[in-house]
């Protein structure tokens, strides 16, 4: 089982990362290949505010069925709308 994370920091703008968030978890439905999609919600601790905001968890059986999924036309598209999110505060 392979296991691709993605971890995102606090947005800028929380409002808007979670409407293209939204968006972007509706493509990632759209793999192919996937065994099983993860999402946390990271929330404060005594230390503090959080470094990380979400975190994207999506499990493949083996390397070569998670590149199937990343180079398909649904994780090409799923990569453009990432790039799409606003950035780390």
């Amino acid at each position: 089982m392979i296991k691709f994370m993605i971890l995102f920091g606090p947005p800028e703008d929380a409002e808007r990362f979670e409407n293209v968030y939204q968006d972007f978890l509706a493509l990632i439905e759209r793999l192919p290949n996937i065994r099983r999609r993860q999402v946390a919600h990271v929330t404060g601790s005594p230390q503090g505010a959080p470094k990380v905001h979400r975190i994207l968890e999506i499990y493949f059986e083996s390397t070569d069925a998670q590149t199937e999924a990343l180079m398909s036309p649904a994780g090409q598209e799923a990569g453009k709308e990432l790039s799409r999110l606003p950035k780390d505060s």
